[in-house]
């Protein structure tokens, strides 16, 4: 088998490229970044806004993850032109070289829990009726997910949708929660909480998701959608605190609350455990600890990682 990653180069697509060599599966890149952390891969150096070089990517492809995107909230409300040309453009143009290109058999979509955060009560799954987004962020990778169900129902291509819980973890981008807190404890800064710090999530670590896509090619995961969340209840405060007993005893600061910011739900992933065999399988302590200990060895390069 030979899968394709768009975004391979960035924090969940190269450890998904770990999980697919794992098993001998061939992988190709593609990025507007050099992978940096394997070189027995092919590598095509582009933008999924242009249509042809994703098309010829996909020569002799047999799957395709697409996880290039703008992941962060926070860009994505400063640039929301340039994150819909990304995130839903960028989505259209993978899907449409997909249906042109007769090897491809499946298109498996990085989505996001954030679809929920409009969505009526507090506890979600995959049948959940969702309301109409709020934000710009969750408004783009919803209209990514119709995509597929179109390309599926108007073409027969096959798709799967992953709806991520916030990834933590190893080669995380730098702007995240978790790297920004840690970075600024170990410089000895107060960290800083937007609101009042309760918002949660199910926090979910980079491998355990890695793994979730790698079991997406399933053939009962064609044409579904999971959740892919962590298990544990995390707050924003839970983290700096964490944070401070693993780093340092570091001040923590309130600032005001992000526009829109998604103040978390019960997200069931389910489905996943019983179709997929997959459930998130790393405390979140443990997680931060894996964070803590790469970031000591490796941080001084997080400034100049970039996921696209």
């Amino acid at each position: 088998m030979r899968c394709l990653v768009t975004g391979g180069s960035g924090f969940i697509g190269s450890h998904l490229v770990d999980k697919l060599r794992e098993r001998d599966i061939e992988v190709c890149v593609f990025d507007m970044v050099m992978p940096r952390y394997r070189k027995d891969i092919e590598y095509y150096q582009g933008s999924v806004l242009d249509f042809d070089a994703v098309r010829m990517s996909m020569h002799g492809i047999d799957a395709v993850f697409h996880l290039a995107a703008v992941a962060d909230v926070k860009d994505v409300f400063q640039e929301p032109h340039y994150s819909e040309a990304i995130n839903v453009r960028g989505t259209i143009n993978v899907l449409e070289a997909a249906r042109r290109t007769p090897s491809v058999q499946r298109v498996i979509l990085g989505s996001t829990t954030w679809v929920y955060s409009d969505a009526p009560g507090e506890r979600v799954d995959e049948s959940t009726p969702l309301g109409a987004p709020k934000h710009l962020y969750t408004a783009s990778k919803l209209a990514a997910e119709y995509y597929c169900e179109s390309y599926r129902h108007l073409y027969g291509l096959q798709t799967t949708i992953l709806r991520y819980g916030i990834p933590y973890g190893p080669r995380s981008r730098a702007g995240a929660v978790l790297p920004t807190f840690v970075s600024r404890a170990l410089r000895g800064e107060p960290i800083t909480i937007a609101g009042d710090g309760q918002q949660y999530r199910k926090f979910v670590y980079v491998e355990d998701l890695a793994l979730g896509n790698l079991l997406a090619l399933k053939p009962v995961a064609a044409n579904q959608t999971y959740n892919l969340d962590g298990r544990e209840k995390v707050t924003i405060r839970q983290i700096a605190e964490t944070v401070q007993r693993l780093v340092g005893n570091v001040e923590i600061q309130y600032v005001p609350a992000r526009p829109g910011d998604f103040s978390g739900k019960e997200v069931s992933s389910e489905k996943a455990r019983i179709e997929l065999g997959w459930e998130a399988s790393t405390p979140f302590e443990e997680g931060v600890r894996r964070y803590v200990e790469w970031y000591r060895a490796e941080g001084q390069y997080q400034q100049d990682w970039v996921e696209l």
